[in-house]
């Protein structure tokens, strides 16, 4: 009996074999449908193959896909665990062709591998065609040699596939197998196809046309071929089942549940177990491939996936988490086939439990709210939508999941009074936020996100994806369109762009479509919805058109380099400084990052030293750079760094980097945890180097670090190694010699220079160099006084002049002014018998008026004041003779 995998490889094998490319499973999150939640068939990582808008270096495909339905149009979680076929998560496995072979090849590929190499009967097998295709239909009678009767022909659209509204279509021909009379159920087409006799297990459609908006329709150029096998169908019917919960792979699955929680998996708790089973796959798969638990988008859904799969294993009395547990059996099984699995299974087992443990605590309060509500109740009635509201709002319980529970006891819930309290709390929502002091025309985004749900943000795990214009912003309002030209405020409904938040800046990048070209400036972020600042280059935006969006990737590598390295540094200088330092803002642009931390001095040459040692170590050691969603009290009890400024709510995003024997976290292993929602480097290695510029003060106890890393760093290295071999060959010295010869050059500089000045403080005693004569002292009033104007002399040399004079005539005043390139200095003396008398500072303060100048100041025996015009040096020298003569 073949297992799954077995089936999965035989599947590729055989297209390999045809010629066809293996190619592996997209993320379940698709970067080029932006109208898909997550990736539900094969072809979706294809869709611009099919269009013609992308081309590869192949023309063949075969793929197993891993598909998600639990959210949006394609939702099957309702049914899930009570049907044999519905599931949340499953494989499909598909061929295609680009414009290479058609349907005379696909339908014997179809036709060889189900009855050669999965040898199903081919007395079991039937096939339905559009009603007007009789070329498949007569391909079907060749190769198979299918009677009229097992050649079905539907006229409806289960048999005619389209893309969308326009774009490549074509009829499709489906594949069934009959599990036998003793199931009830008809073939398609008749009054009891809803049964479970006949089973569809594969689809091949033909792309064989272009739809226009007439409604005509002309053959494709290039026509495609696009299929889908499920995986679990087929393995039921070669296992000799027609229940997918009884293969190999998710009966394991199903074993692995009852083991955990000591129960029967075919007991009373049969339905617990195969939801357990079926949706660990798809929270284990979501979480692998970078969608968390949140609040919104793809985030809620796995949420919801994750607390319907605890609330059954509560119900098999599981008293502590067990989902986390189940993990290791699922790699086992997938690991193999989907590698990502593996490499992720740490981050999906954490959360798991801690999403488990979180979900727990309110659990038991949330249901005995509900068993109370209901014994109020008529028997058979409808919870009130109150009640089913507040379970959501207070207990966190999606309406579907209480739908859930109370479907066990025949019960329903008035979804009309949910909406209207859903409804009510976002209307007191919207007026808290416009008298929250916000901007006056911020409650655009509010409405913005009321109506249309915040912005899905991809950026984590991709740098381009296409996205839905859900609308546009001019001038506080919103507009259908923006033309060439143009400047708009774009929101989309999923984006890889950052919005700027926690000191990292928003990413820029550009938004294509089909004729349309937009430079993204900006990106901001209001009430949830990322805001893209866009400008038209060419073509029309409009409100519900699709564009490809792709991030400036070396600007956003360059953000990440200096986001990482902030991490890193924040860590480093508590380690240097002590446990004190705590973050005070931050700023990670592409070019640079600034850090404001608290303490209360300047770093020595020694603390900058250490910390840019240790920032460069846990670089060099290249360790992953880890990420995981934790409650902030979770947080905090590994030792996470909370971001000064940040807001949290009741989850937060962890990240963890560096290796360290004295760590924190779980094992005590790690070096720097910090909450934070930015992007980071996936390595630490990836930051490169970083180089600190420098220690300032930002504000009273604050200081701040700038830094360089990446580029930036091995740039400014490279400058200041220019500048050192410049001053090198400008002294003629070796680096190592260096700074001996500078420390010479001054010593000497230094010693000319104090002979220069003692040489024109003894030209101008002397009279000479064009001093004039020496000046003899007048009497004025009794008092000896001496006044000198002197060129090429500096004010910081008239002090001593002073002193000079004053032991030359002995007893006296003196004033000395000094012509520096048109502007004066002025100094004056007074002998110390004379100062009861005269006082030097008066002296000064009458000649600075006469200079341009103000005040001046000193002791009464010696004070210097300066002017702007030493060309009234002799009005100067006037007015001290006349407040001497007074």
């Amino acid at each position: 009996m073949p297992t799954l995998n077995d089936i999965r490889s035989t599947f590729l094998s055989y297209f390999a074999k045809q010629g066809h490319e293996v190619v592996p499973s997209s993320p379940l999150v698709p970067r080029n449908d932006p109208t898909l939640m997550f990736a539900n068939s094969g072809m979706v990582q294809f869709k611009n193959l099919f269009t013609g808008v992308e081309h590869r270096d192949y023309k063949r495909a075969t793929t197993a896909q891993k598909c998600v339905r639990a959210g949006g149009k394609h939702n099957d979680l309702d049914n899930v665990g009570y049907t044999a076929r519905h599931h949340t998560f499953f494989e499909m496995l598909g061929n295609f062709s680009f414009g290479d072979y058609f349907k005379s090849e696909a339908i014997p590929f179809a036709w060889e591998l189900l009855t050669k190499d999965f040898d199903i009967p081919k007395d079991r097998l039937l096939v339905t065609v559009y009603h007007t295709d009789d070329e498949a239909a007569n391909i079907w009678k060749k190769v198979a040699g299918l009677s009229d009767d097992r050649i079905i022909r539907i006229p409806t659209n289960d048999n005619f596939w389209m893309m969308g509204p326009t774009g490549p279509c074509g009829p499709c021909t489906e594949i069934f197998f009959d599990h036998g009379d003793h199931i009830w159920g008809g073939p398609p087409g008749s009054p009891e196809e809803d049964g479970d006799r006949f089973v569809e297990i594969w689809n091949l459609v033909f792309m064989q046309y272009e739809q226009f908006e007439d409604g005509t329709r002309r053959e494709l150029a290039a026509q495609s071929i696009d299929t889908g096998m499920g995986i679990e169908r087929v393995a039921a019917l070669l296992q000799g089942t027609n229940d997918n919960y009884a293969t190999d792979l998710i009966r394991s699955l199903i074993e692995a549940s009852a083991h955990v929680t000591s129960t029967d998996p075919d007991g009373p708790g049969k339905t617990h177990h195969r939801v357990i089973a079926d949706h660990l796959r798809s929270t284990s798969f979501l979480i692998a491939d970078g969608v968390m638990p949140s609040n919104d988008g793809r985030g809620y859904v796995l949420r919801r996936i994750m607390r319907r799969a605890m609330r059954h294993a509560h119900l098999l009395g599981a008293k502590d988490p067990v989902m986390h547990q189940l993990v290791p059996a699922l790699v086992r099984q997938m690991g193999a086939a989907y590698p990502e699995l593996t490499r992720a299974q740490a981050l999906i087992e954490e959360t798991l439990r801690l999403e488990e443990s979180r979900f727990k605590q309110t659990l038991d309060r949330g249901l005995r709210l509900l068993d109370d509500e209901l014994s109020h109740l008529p028997d058979g009635a409808a919870l009130p939508g109150a009640a089913a509201f507040k379970l959501y709002d207070t207990y966190g319980f999606p309406l579907d999941l209480t739908q859930d529970a109370l479907r066990e006891k025949g019960r329903a819930v008035d979804t009309e009074g949910f909406d209207s309290a859903m409804a009510e709390q976002k209307a007191k929502a919207r007026a808290a936020w416009s008298g929250s002091g916000e901007a006056a025309d911020a409650t655009i985004w509010f409405d913005i996100a009321d109506t249309h749900g915040a912005t899905d943000f991809l950026g984590y795990d991709t740098e381009t994806a296409e996205g839905q214009v859900v609308a546009l912003v001019r001038d506080g309002a919103e507009v259908p369109s923006a033309k060439a030209g143009e400047s708009v405020q774009i929101v989309m409904n999923q984006t890889p762009f950052y919005a700027e938040s926690g000191g990292q800046v928003g990413d820029t990048g550009y938004l294509r479509g089909h004729d349309l070209l937009v430079r993204i400036t900006d990106t901001r972020k209001s009430a949830g919805v990322f805001i893209h600042f866009g400008e038209v280059l060419e073509g029309e935006i409009a409100k519900g058109g699709h564009g490809a969006l792709e991030v400036d990737h070396a600007r956003r590598a360059a953000i990440r380099a200096n986001h990482s390295a902030t991490h890193l540094l924040h860590e480093a200088l508590r380690e240097t400084l002590g446990d004190h330092v705590a973050q005070r803002g931050s700023l990670n642009a592409p070019d640079r990052l600034r850090f404001d931390f608290s303490h209360s001095k300047a770093l020595s040459a020694a603390e900058l030293a250490s910390v840019a040692d240790q920032v460069n170590a846990f670089i060099r050691q290249n360790s992953p750079v880890e990420t995981r969603i934790m409650t902030p009290d979770d947080a905090r009890d590994i030792g996470a760094q909370a971001l000064f400024g940040e807001k949290y709510g009741d989850e937060v995003r962890v990240v963890s980097m560096g290796r360290a024997d004295t760590g924190k976290g779980h094992g005590g292993k790690t070096w720097s945890i910090e909450l934070c929602g930015g992007t980071h480097v996936a390595r630490t290695g990836d930051i490169g180097v970083c180089v600190i510029l420098g220690d300032s003060a930002s504000s009273a106890g604050v200081r701040r670090i700038e830094a360089l890393t990446g580029e930036a760093a091995v740039a400014h290295i490279r400058a200041e190694a220019q500048r050192l071999a410049q001053a090198c060959d400008t002294l003629k010295a070796q680096p190592a010699d260096l700074a001996d010869r500078l420390r010479a050059l001054l010593d000497e500089r230094r010693a000319l220079s104090n002979e220069v000045a003692q040489l024109r403080r003894e030209l101008a005693m002397a009279g000479g160099a064009g001093q004039g004569a020496a000046p003899e002292a007048k009497d004025i009033n009794g008092v000896a006084f001496i006044a000198q104007v002197l060129s090429g002399v500096s004010g910081k040399d008239l002090p001593a002049l002073i002193d000079e004079h004053k032991q030359r005539i002995g007893s006296g005043a003196v004033l000395l002014i000094a012509d520096a390139d048109g502007k004066a200095a002025v100094a004056a003396g007074v002998t110390p018998d004379m100062t009861g008398r005269v006082s030097a500072v008066d002296m000064v303060r009458a000649a600075v008026p006469a200079l341009g100048g103000k005040g001046g100041g000193g002791r009464p025996d010696m004070a210097q004041g300066g002017g702007a015009d030493a060309s009234k040096a002799a009005e100067a020298i006037a007015a001290v003779e006349a407040m001497l003569g007074a």
